[in-house]
């Protein structure tokens, strides 16, 4: 019973992180692309309020469970749910050595003077963490698939 409990835990909320990913790809980026850095800083500001602590607790609880299933299932399942958690360890790394500096720096920018905009750099990190959950995602439903 435990297994097929945290199967379906990794599965949601893999699917659920990607998701949120790829919104932030298609939809949040793209728009905060166009604005004007006054208004980009200030959006900024509050999508994040949003954002943290969530996503980091979920990638962390999922990756977890997902080790869990290491122990839970057996191959090939067990070595697909091991990858599936490395990976979401790659998206917690690229988010925490890329986007997240970036996030930081813009509490001290000003809306006005010189400034090297930092939106392509976070765009190409969050698509670096996109395409690990992703990965985890297809990895994960397999992973299940395959201990059916």
């Amino acid at each position: 019973m435990l297994p097929e409990v945290l199967s379906g835990a990794v599965v949601i909320g893999v699917g659920t992180i990607t998701g949120i990913f790829v919104a932030v790809a298609v939809s949040v980026a793209p728009a905060m692309a166009g604005m004007e850095r006054a208004e980009y800083l200030r959006a900024h500001a509050l999508l994040g309020k949003g954002y943290h602590p969530l996503m980091p607790i979920l990638v962390n609880t999922v990756m977890l469970c997902g080790f869990a299933l290491v122990f839970l299932t057996e191959p090939p399942s067990r070595f697909l749910f091991l990858a599936g958690s490395l990976l979401l360890i790659g998206v917690q790394a690229v988010s925490h050595l890329g986007n997240v500096p970036i996030n930081r720096s813009l509490g001290a920018l000003e809306a006005e003077g010189a400034w090297r905009d930092p939106r392509p750099r976070w765009r190409a990190w969050h698509h670096l963490r996109t395409v690990l959950a992703a990965l985890a995602l297809l990895l994960d439903t397999a992973a299940v698939l395959m201990a059916g």
